[in-house]
Parts: C-alpha cells; structure tokens; sequence
C-alpha cells in the first residue's frame, strides 16, 4: 500500500477532470502519457501498457453526460499459466452516463440496480473525473487468467495437461509437488 506523505496530495494514476459546462463539440482523443501509464501498470499489475487511447464523444442531456466511444491499449502482462510476460491488444468500446445523484440513499433503503444503471457514475458539482472512469473500463477488460505463447509448455513441464487440469486442486498439487 503506497501512502502519501501528510503535506504530498496522492497523484491520480489518469486524471481527466471534465466541466459539464465545457464539453468538448467534437470526438476526442483523451491519451495517458508514460508516467500515467507506468502509474496504471502498477495498479492494474501489469508489466507494462506501452499505448492508451480512448476515442470518446460527449453528449449532455441536462447534468446526464454520455461518454461513447472505444479505449485501445497495448499492455504486456503475465502469462497466467507460465508467468511470462506477452503482449495483449485490447480495443474495448466505452458507453458511460456520468448522473448527478437522485437523492440519498438511506442505509435501510434497498437500491435496485438496473443494467444500464451498473454504467452510470455519479458525479458532484460541475465537474466529473473521465480519467479514472476509462481507467476502470481498460481494468475490466484485462483477462487476468490470459494465457500467453507458452500457456501449453508450461502445463507440460509442470504436469498441468489432461484430465487433471480441470481440477484446480490436482493444479495446485502438481505446482506443489513441482516446486518440491
């Protein structure tokens, strides 16, 4: 766990703070700079995302902001099964509602949620933070059980392959007695 120091502000990892009152006419192409993308690496445990781009355009409908468009990154993460790192594409469209709240939710009160309530960030004021919503959308759509080139080698050399792959105890097991 990284603390700040008491008089040093935590840097967001991708911090695009958007006023409603502003939004751009246009597509935008909101792109995370080396050190943003070292810092959402880390978070995200990733060995590295060499490329981030999200494409969006922004509608408002009274203080509801439609955030549409596609996130693209290349990342280098680790192989779920060898441990090696490798390569991954991901191009992920983006459909978020930034919502100003309703009213409070009391703690006995039971909220309902709907599809597409589960896309809807609630925001305050006039502004709202697009970074660390298009961060958490690459997060979702990272496999953290991908398998990379040598997925299949691996199983081998640690006795992973046939019947008892299926079982994540004999898995284990084999991993185990591998190490031993």
């Amino acid at each position: 766990m990284n603390i700040p120091h008491a008089n040093q502000p935590e840097t967001p990892e991708f911090q695009r703070i958007i006023d409603i009152r502003h939004l751009p006419p246009t597509t935008q192409d909101i792109t995370a700079d080396e050190a943003e993308r070292r810092r959402l690496a880390g978070r995200f445990g990733l060995s590295a995302i060499e490329r981030m781009v999200a494409t969006v355009d922004m509608i408002a409908d009274g203080t509801t902001i439609s955030v549409t468009g596609r996130i693209r990154a290349a990342i280098t993460q680790a192989c779920a099964i060898s441990g090696e790192d490798f390569p991954v594409t991901i191009d992920e469209p983006v459909d978020l509602r930034f919502v100003h709240p309703q009213h409070d939710h009391g703690l006995d009160e039971e909220i309902e949620l709907t599809a597409d309530a589960c896309d809807e960030i609630e925001y305050q004021g006039l502004t709202f933070d697009l970074g660390e919503a298009l961060a958490q959308t690459l997060a979702l759509a990272i496999d953290p059980f991908a398998e990379g080139p040598d997925a299949d080698r691996a199983r081998a050399e640690h006795n992973l392959a046939g019947a008892a792959s299926n079982d994540a105890f004999a898995a284990l097991a084999a991993l185990k007695k591998g190490a031993e």
